[in-house]
């Protein structure tokens, strides 16, 4: 497993942008596919993207297309969700995530809040 630590959360705006970090330690970093989740309150936690080793596979869910965008920095063993155009529905505790191989995720960050003002 990966220790995961999420970071750059904030309070903002209906309109800004924001940039999400995920710092990973351990030396098979890049192996991992990553992904962000959120959850706010009284929902279900649930999928935001998802990016694989190579960073050649991004998925996005509807919700967020075309406004976020997930990268990675294999060297840097850091993930990143660039949020832009962010609207109060998008306000939640977002998480990172790594996974090893195949369905599931094996770790998880403590998560980072990100609040936006209409």
């Amino acid at each position: 497993q990966v220790q995961l630590v999420e970071s750059g959360g904030g309070l903002v705006q209906a309109g800004d942008s924001l940039r999400l970090s995920c710092a990973a330690s351990g030396r098979t970093f890049l192996t991992y596919k990553m992904a962000w989740f959120r959850q706010a309150p009284g929902k279900e936690r649930e999928f935001v993207a998802s990016i694989s080793w190579s960073s050649l596979s991004k998925v996005y869910a509807d919700s967020v297309k075309g406004r976020f965008t997930i990268s990675r920095d294999n060297a840097k063993n850091t993930m990143y969700l660039q949020m832009n155009s962010l609207k109060p529905e998008d306000t939640a505790v977002y998480y990172c995530a790594a996974g090893s191989g195949g369905v599931g995720w094996d770790s998880w960050g403590q998560g980072t809040q990100v609040t936006v003002s209409s």
